[in-house]
C-alpha cells in the first residue's frame, strides 16, 4: 500500500511539472545558462533577484489562514455593482504627450509621436486560469485590441498576471516593434514566440535611448514569479519616459521605500507620474503602497501631476474597489498635489490647463 500511494505521488508530481512545462500562460523560467547571465546584477542574490531594502512578505500558516478567511467572506463593495462606464479611447499619434489609461496598470503613452504601451493586461482575468471566477469589472473593453495602431514599444514592469497577460500578447505581439523588460522577462516572451532581437532586457539604473526618447529602468520594491517554482526568478521595475518636452513616471507595481526619493533626485521632477495605487492590505504593505503613500511618492519623485493606477479593473485584496482612489484623492488634496482621475479609455493631455476629476466611481 505505501509503495501504491509512494506510485501515486510520483505520478501526480510529474503530471504537475509536465502541465507546467506545456501549459503556455506560465511562460518560462530563465534557463540555468540566462540564470548565469543574470547573476551578473547587483540585484541577484543567492540564485534569484532580491529588493534593495529588506521586504517582509509574511506568508506563514497563519497569515495564510486569515488572508482565505477575508476573501472567503462576502463584501458587496470589493466589486461595483455595475460595469464602470469606460470612453472610446483616441489612438491618434502625434507629437503631443497623451496618456490614456485602461484600467488596473494598463495605459498607453505618446509622446514625441512614439507610442508606448505600458504593462498591457487586456485579458478577462489575471490569472493562468482567465475563464474561472469573476473578472473584470466591466466584462471587456471599450474597444478591439485590433484598433490598436502600431505600438513602437511595449514596456512591462514585471512578469505578474494582471501586468503580463498571455492572452494579450499573443494578440499584440505582430504590431509591436519591441518589448522593452526587466532581466529574465524575455524567458517567457521568447516562449510565447516572439523573437529575441525584438526584446530588449534592463536592469535598475540602466539608461539607453529608444526611438528619440530617453528611457530609465529604474528600481522598485516587489517580487515577480508566475508558478511555484520561478520566485524571483525576473527582476521587477519601475520606468522613467522622458521626452523632448516631457518627462513620465511609471511605477510599476512597489511598495513605499527610499527608491522613490534616489529616483527623484536623478531624474526629477516629472509631467506626470502614474503611480501604483490599489490592491494593498497591511499583511503585504512591504510589496504595495497605502493609498497615503501613494501620494507621497509622488511627491518623492518631484511629480507635477499624478495618475493613480492599478486599479479600477480587479479585485485582488479585501479593500472596497474604489476606496484606493478616494483615499489617494483625499490625500493628494491635503498635500496640495494635483491629481488627474480620468475614466478608464479617456486621454489626458499632459500639458493641458485642465485634467478631468470627476469622481466618476462614486
Amino acid at each position: 500500500m505505501l509503495l501504491i500511494w509512494i506510485g501515486i505521488i510520483v505520478v501526480f508530481a510529474g503530471v504537475v511539472v509536465l502541465f507546467m512545462n506545456v501549459y503556455p500562460h506560465f511562460g518560462r523560467k530563465p534557463s540555468k545558462a540566462k540564470a548565469k547571465d543574470l547573476s551578473r546584477s547587483v540585484q541577484y542574490v543567492n540564485g534569484k533577484f532580491e529588493n534593495a531594502v529588506p521586504t517582509m512578505m509574511d506568508m506563514g500558516f497563519k497569515t495564510t489562514v486569515s488572508i482565505l478567511r477575508d476573501f472567503i467572506k462576502s463584501s458587496p463593495n470589493r466589486r461595483p455593482s455595475s460595469p464602470p462606464v469606460m470612453d472610446v479611447p483616441s489612438f491618434s499619434k502625434d507629437k503631443e504627450t497623451k496618456v490614456t489609461w485602461f484600467g488596473h496598470s494598463a495605459s498607453l503613452v505618446t509622446m514625441d509621436g512614439k507610442s508606448l504601451l505600458l504593462d498591457p493586461m487586456f485579458g478577462k482575468a489575471p490569472s493562468p486560469f482567465p475563464w474561472f471566477g469573476k473578472g473584470r469589472y466591466s466584462g471587456g473593453l471599450p474597444f478591439e485590441i485590433a484598433e490598436l495602431p502600431e505600438i513602437d514599444a511595449v514596456l512591462l514592469s514585471h512578469d505578474h498576471y494582471d501586468h503580463l497577460d498571455y492572452g494579450t500578447i499573443m494578440k499584440i505581439k505582430d504590431k509591436v516593434g519591441k518589448f522593452i523588460v526587466p532581466l529574465g522577462v524575455s524567458s517567457h516572451l521568447i516562449r510565447w514566440g516572439i523573437q529575441p532581437g525584438k526584446i530588449e532586457e534592463h536592469d535598475w539604473w540602466d539608461e539607453f535611448t529608444f526611438e528619440g526618447l530617453t528611457l530609465a529602468c529604474t528600481p522598485a520594491t516587489h517580487f515577480s514569479g508566475r508558478s511555484l517554482t520561478d520566485r524571483g526568478a525576473t527582476l521587477w521595475c519601475s520606468w522613467v519616459i522622458a521626452g523632448v518636452n516631457s518627462k513620465i513616471f511609471f511605477s510599476g507595481d512597489s511598495g513605499y521605500a527610499p527608491h522613490f526619493k534616489a529616483i527623484g533626485e536623478k531624474y526629477g521632477p516629472f509631467d506626470l507620474t502614474l503611480m501604483e495605487c490599489g490592491q494593498y492590505d497591511d499583511r503585504w504593505s512591504d510589496i504595495h503602497m497605502m493609498p497615503e503613500e501613494t501620494v507621497q511618492a509622488h511627491i518623492d519623485v518631484k511629480g507635477k501631476l499624478m495618475i493613480p493606477i492599478h486599479w479600477g479593473a480587479f479585485t485582488l485584496a479585501v479593500h472596497d474597489w474604489n476606496d484606493s482612489v478616494s483615499r489617494a484623492v483625499r490625500a493628494a488634496y491635503a498635500n496640495e498635489v494635483a491629481i488627474a482621475t480620468p475614466r478608464m479609455g479617456q486621454t489626458i493631455h499632459v500639458h493641458a490647463a485642465e485634467y478631468p476629476q470627476a469622481p466618476w466611481w462614486s
